[in-house]
């Protein structure tokens, strides 16, 4: 059985893996931590990752930057496998998270934590060598919530990317047309962005050839899949040696 700190517990997506995890008979949360007490859990809950003094296996982190720094600090010290699941994280973080804590640890990031996404990126890259040579435009349209702060999506340009990189970064990114006046270009990749409603997030990549049209699309309806995947992710990610890891790995 995969034991799980919950770093950032009593949030939404904390709550959402928390009730994932009670009908996994593989994994358990052991400890949770949080600066809100407001929730009560099954496992006793920490103010402070550096005072849990419970035994894990993998700590799965949805919580936000100013967090993160003191987590590093203690996976690094336990040699802990880390999910880091956090947004809006400095540079600064980022170079350590994927640079200097995988000397010391296991560390799994990803743009996106759905199985289903990470599926449709290695579908991509197969699609875009046989569609993107026989002449096919390729767009991206993507859609959340009204309350999103940034735009593109991070798995919108997760999604670009991976179709650029099976196309040895031929692509450049266009976000926005309103200031030109020419023909699309067949090196260009559309991204647009859509902002609406209480929309949890879907994906458009469309692939435009002459007289035919392939497009593949995924749609989140709940944060619940990104749950799952950061569940699936932490019982594939303990045990493993230092490094850094992605969804790639855990899908094979």
């Amino acid at each position: 059985m995969t034991r799980i700190i919950m770093h950032g517990c009593n949030g939404k997506m904390g709550q959402t893996i928390t009730n994932i995890v009670k009908e996994d008979a593989d994994a358990a949360i052991v400890a949770g931590v949080d600066l809100s007490d407001h929730i009560k859990n099954e496992y006793p809950v920490f103010q402070r990752i550096a005072d849990v003094d419970v035994e894990a296996d993998v700590v799965i982190d949805f919580t936000a930057a100013p967090a993160v720094d003191a987590l590093l600090d203690y996976c690094e010290a336990k040699q802990l496998p880390l999910v880091l699941c956090s947004t809006g994280l400095s540079d600064a973080q980022l170079e350590r998270a994927t640079k200097e804590s995988v000397k010391k640890t296991a560390v799994l990031k990803s743009a996106n934590m759905s199985l289903g996404v990470n599926v449709l990126l290695k579908l991509l890259k197969e699609a875009a060598a046989q569609l993107a040579p026989a002449g096919f435009d390729i767009e991206i349209v993507e859609k959340h919530h009204n309350l999103k702060l940034d735009a593109p999506s991070g798995t919108a340009i997760a999604l670009a990317d991976s179709i650029n990189e099976a196309m040895d970064g031929q692509y450049e990114y266009i976000y926005d047309r309103s200031q030109r006046r020419q023909r699309r270009d067949k090196k260009e990749l559309g991204i647009s962005a859509v902002r609406g409603g209480t929309i949890v997030g879907d994906h458009d990549v469309i692939f435009a050839g002459t007289d035919e049209v392939i497009t593949f699309s995924h749609r989140a309806y709940s944060k619940a899949v990104f749950a799952k995947g950061a569940v699936q992710a932490a019982k594939f990610l303990a045990g493993k040696p230092a490094g850094l890891y992605d969804m790639s790995d855990v899908i094979g």
